[in-house]
């Protein structure tokens, strides 16, 4: 006797995005449905293919032989929004060039392993001073009473780290977050005329402030990441000013959002998990451990998108060339094939290696550097704040599509 067919819990993949208000709010319950269900969902009217399951999440990040541009993409396809908004910038000067998070071969092959070696030689040789500006924040936030931890802790972090690394002065760091704040919109697929402008307007700040900084770190060399680059240039680096511009404010935007939402996502993890909490304020060695499983169970990116290069068959399924492809990093890291008791937050857990970063040649290039600050940040805001814990206010969460972050987390410390 045939297995019967089971039919989809969805009707669309926005269903299971921040554009839903339930999935806003909670979204495992529906991925895990779809999962169960319907592990390769086709989204007829999004003409995209949504895959949950770990096996084949891990199968399509780490298969270089796809398209990661999302132009590439069948005509009418969802994941077309997308090549228009997060990998490009509205400045004249770059605004044809995709960053590394959308680049494929032969151009990504070229940019982005001297970026990654530059800024992982930066991220090292600063550690000390990434864990001294992670305090610096800490520190300076409210001492008790009721607060947003989001704005007072989670935002600044990442943004004031990375102006350092980059090499922004600090009379200038005010500018550089309002932009880079304002540049962030530039995730998002479907933005509103205000949404945009703003956008627009951070976006070519950002392009001009870098454009300048280059050309003056090519006469007065500082101990800075664009320096680094400058001089590899100088030494024969097949590497363009604009694609260094591009690159450095992709590394800024998705950067700076995706560990405040590590940051926050843990912290209100932790105070919603009080036995977590105490394993970790008990032993603070367990700080990289308890990265991982905030990542695995609350991961920030929610999705990552690849394009079918040939005719082949994903989990039983054939696909076209040209059909796009989205990958719920959600739903892959609590899949119970892989993860035991998925849906446990558990910092003791044996490791099991999640997709949260992605995977591959496209993972992501800024996963140290989150991983230092997300360790840093938990130990000292439980070290600073022993007895904090949620306010009676409502969590909110950001409406971003596929990205999973907290806009506000009232504490009380």
């Amino acid at each position: 006797m045939e297995e019967e067919t089971k039919s989809a819990p969805i009707n669309s993949v926005m269903e299971t995005s921040a554009f839903d208000p339930k999935a806003r709010d909670n979204p495992h319950p529906i991925l895990k449905d779809v999962q169960s269900q319907c592990p390769v969902y086709r989204d007829e009217d999004g003409k995209i293919w949504l895959l949950s399951k770990y096996e084949n999440v891990r199968e399509i990040v780490n298969d270089r032989s796809l398209w990661r541009h999302p132009a590439n993409a069948e005509e009418g396809s969802f994941m077309r929004l997308f090549a228009t908004s997060g990998d490009q910038n509205t400045d004249e000067r770059v605004a044809d060039r995709p960053s590394i998070l959308f680049m494929d071969d032969p151009d990504h092959s070229r940019v982005r392993p001297p970026i990654a070696k530059a800024l992982y030689a930066r991220i090292n040789k600063k550690k000390g001073e990434i864990e001294h500006i992670v305090n610096q924040v800490i520190d300076a936030a409210p001492s008790s009473g009721i607060f947003n931890i989001i704005d007072d802790i989670c935002i600044p972090i990442p943004i004031l780290v990375i102006a350092r690394l980059i090499g922004v002065e600090e009379s200038r760091v005010a500018e550089f977050r309002e932009w880079s704040e304002a540049s962030i919109l530039s995730l998002a697929a479907i933005r509103t005329p205000e949404q945009e402008e703003r956008m627009k307007w951070g976006s070519d700040k950002l392009a001009e402030y870098f454009h300048a900084l280059i050309a003056e770190r090519r006469t007065a060399p500082a101990d800075d990441l664009i320096s680094d680059l400058v001089q590899a240039q100088q030494e024969g680096l097949d590497l363009t000013d604009d694609e260094i511009e591009v690159n450095l404010i992709g590394l800024l935007i998705g950067g700076n959002l995706t560990t405040t939402d590590l940051i926050g996502n843990g912290t209100w993890l932790f105070l919603t998990h009080p036995d977590q909490k105490a394993v970790l304020m008990k032993d603070a060695s367990l700080a990289p451990a308890a990265v991982e499983e905030v990542l695995r169970y609350e991961s920030p990116v929610g999705i990552t998108t690849r394009v079918m290069s040939e005719e082949r068959a994903v989990g039983g399924c054939p696909m076209k060339p040209h059909e796009g492809m989205m990958m719920s990093l959600h739903a892959a890291n609590r899949d119970p094939d892989v993860f035991d008791n998925p849906d446990q937050f558990d910092i003791t857990r044996k490791h099991t290696s999640h997709v949260a970063f992605g995977g591959g040649a496209h993972i992501c290039i800024g996963a140290p550097l989150a991983r230092i600050e997300a360790q840093q940040a938990f130990v000292k805001i439980f070290e600073r704040y022993p007895t904090l814990r949620l306010a009676n206010r409502a969590v909110k969460w950001r409406d971003l599509p596929f990205f999973r972050g907290l806009e506000e987390l009232w504490v009380e410390g």
